[in-house]
């Protein structure tokens, strides 16, 4: 079973199943007595669930000698914990590695528009780009990369969480971003959407790992804001842009989190910095929304909690039916002796 199929069995009930799941995660954390639990992260291309693994448990070594990307055979019983889909599992098989190409396709979810489209239209907005400068900048960049650009995740969890979601992110963003110029002449066009296609470009150096995606050695000591600029930089400078342009296309990547406590390097401080940051923070915001939508059994008015939006999504469709009238209506008369 997947894991949507899983989640559409009623809530009140206990179904059995068993699974082909890739561990996502793992990680080790101590109780307020001090003993050691597990919390989990399984899944496969239609979603994930979480469970805890105490220390007395059989999963618990089983989980701890495991690294993300292990693809496990389990079987269990469905269950909701505060209303999240949390099911009891009972056994813990691993699979074998020489059977793990038969399971990969089920296993990673991809970016929901075709990969190849979204990269064509990515290298459509290069060539439209006019400053030579900045056109020669970024295709650099994206040349150095090459595939890693194109099927990378655009987060671990947070948003666009799935193979190819970087691509998406950035073409959506750039999408919003050629809607919006139009009304904001303040914007030095190139220069937005250069900011926009290498903001993120750091990701490619910070994750690795196509069935479970972990932060590399550079990703932990640096993060992507760091790494992407030193990437942007050196391509600016191949491509001899101007001190200034390669100053401001550098500031929008060091500030595209917007906030400092979300990772940003600094604040943004130029009209192309905060115009990006915000597209930035909408199309992550909307990614969130669209995986809820998508991964929610239709059967359920809300969604999961949500992190990154601070509440569950209300997933259940807009009622288009006009209310009846009432059957007694007040007349002018009335109205005028209220």
């Amino acid at each position: 079973m997947t894991v949507a199929e899983l989640k559409r069995f009623p809530k009140d009930t206990k179904q059995s199943f068993e699974a082909i799941l890739v561990l996502r995660k793992v990680a080790i954390k101590k109780a307020k007595n001090g003993s050691p639990f597990l919390t989990v992260e399984l899944g496969d291309k239609s979603g994930l669930f979480h469970i805890v693994c105490f220390e007395n448990s059989i999963n618990f070594q089983i989980f701890s000698d495991l690294d993300p990307g292990a693809i496990v055979a389990v079987s269990g019983a469905t269950g909701y914990y505060q209303n999240r889909f949390s099911p009891q599992v009972n056994t813990v098989t691993l699979v074998p590695p020489e059977q793990r190409e038969k399971y990969a396709d089920q296993l990673v979810e991809s970016a929901p528009e075709d990969v190849n489209e979204l990269a064509a239209e990515l290298n459509r907005y290069v060539s439209e780009m006019s400053h030579e400068g900045l056109k020669i900048t970024v295709r650099s960049a994206l040349d150095e990369l090459g595939d890693d650009f194109l099927t990378m995740p655009g987060a671990i969890s947070m948003h666009h969480a799935y193979r190819g979601g970087l691509l998406e992110h950035t073409v959506r963003m750039v999408r919003n971003c050629r809607a919006l110029l139009p009304l904001h002449p303040e914007i030095h066009d190139d220069l937005a959407i250069a900011g926009i296609i290498l903001h993120d470009i750091g990701k490619c150096l910070e994750y690795s790992g196509v069935l479970g995606t972990q932060r590399t050695r550079n990703g932990i000591l640096n993060g992507h804001v760091v790494l992407g600029y030193r990437q942007a930089r050196r391509s600016a400078i191949q491509a001899k842009l101007s001190d200034d342009l390669r100053d401001r296309l550098e500031h929008i990547i060091l500030s595209h989190q917007g906030e400092l406590e979300w990772g940003a390097a600094v604040k943004a401080a130029t009209p192309e910095a905060v115009f990006v940051s915000m597209i930035d923070n909408l199309d992550a915001k909307m990614g969130m929304v669209q995986n809820a939508l998508r991964n929610t059994s239709p059967d359920d008015q809300f969604s999961e909690f949500i992190p990154g939006l601070g509440a569950p999504l209300l997933v259940s469709p807009i009622q288009e039916e006009e209310p009846a009238p009432p059957e007694h209506s007040l007349s002018a008369d009335d109205l005028s002796s209220l």
